[in-house]
């Protein structure tokens, strides 16, 4: 099926394309890359072959690469082009653009040379495997992926540790075991979990459990395609009034009563009010 060329006016086009499934592309996307002055992609076979799918020409344009190893002379081509008003339509691999993608150096050049920014809007990973997870969706933390070292990842971890969402993170099926289990180690073994493999394709998969009981599984299950993995958040446990005092007289040793009261606050997760009177009749003792 071809699709009418429609006048887009000068600047930078964000398109959202499919995760998996071709078909779950929009109608306004597909206009958009019928219609772009310049096409650019973070991977250029995978545009020419959705076109391809759905019908959408070249028309003598060239899909131009636009990736973590381009060098910057690409991007400030791209805004130097749309700043003479001709459109510039890039597309991520997968999903939406600038989402744990490249597209965001074009994004900020882009805005920062007064050029202007459109998006016609797509599939994302992160709310698909919202979705279909199960956790719960009223506030979450987009992670992106982490770092490859184990090191790395366990510091990621124990940042992540005090925020009060669901965690959605990007994998590599190579590194989801190891992943899981400094998952259940820093976060908590008990702590509730999914694992969303190949969204939307014919062998969507997902997979719950604990981290323990998730990082166990894939310690040696072979594992192929896109990753997304979904972490609940902590359950919030009671703390007793004698736990406060023996935190905040184990800090004050070492911190103003201001400090210390701020510091026992975060970590156990309790009003810093009450905890900053504690301290003070502590501190007068």
């Amino acid at each position: 099926m071809n699709h009418n060329k429609v006048v887009l006016s000068g600047g930078v086009w964000f398109v959202g394309v499919p995760i998996g499934t071709a078909r779950d592309i929009t109608l306004r996307a597909l206009d958009v890359l019928a219609s772009a002055d310049v096409l650019v992609a973070e991977d250029t076979r995978s545009l020419r072959k959705l076109m391809d799918i759905h019908g959408v020409p070249l028309a003598g344009r060239r899909v131009e690469a636009l990736h973590e190893h381009s060098k910057e002379g690409v991007v400030g081509r791209l805004v130097a082009r749309a700043a003479v008003g001709e459109s510039v339509a890039y597309a991520s691999e997968a999903g939406m653009p600038l989402i744990a993608d490249p597209g965001f150096e074009l994004a900020r050049a882009a805005r920062a040379a007064g050029v202007s920014v459109t998006c016609a809007p797509g599939p994302s990973a992160v709310l698909t495997a919202l979705v279909v997870g199960g956790l719960p969706t009223d506030a979450f933390h987009f992670a992106g992926f982490l770092p490859a070292s184990r090191s790395g990842r366990k510091a990621a971890f124990a940042e992540l540790a005090g925020v009060k969402a669901t965690l959605v993170m990007y994998e590599s099926p190579k590194r989801l075991g190891a992943m899981l289990a400094d998952a259940a180690d820093v976060l908590g073994a008990d702590r509730a979990c999914v694992v969303c493999r190949e969204l939307t394709k014919k062998f969507e998969e997902k997979r719950d459990g604990t981290l323990a009981e998730l990082a166990e599984y894939y310690a040696s299950a072979s594992v192929k395609g896109e990753i997304v993995v979904l972490v609940g958040r902590a359950d919030r446990v009671d703390v007793r009034e004698i736990d406060i005092e023996s935190a905040l007289k184990s800090a004050l040793k070492d911190m103003s009563v201001k400090d210390a009261a701020a510091f026992v606050a975060e970590t156990l997760d309790v009003p810093k009010r009450q905890v900053y009177q504690r301290a003070l009749s502590i501190s007068r003792d």
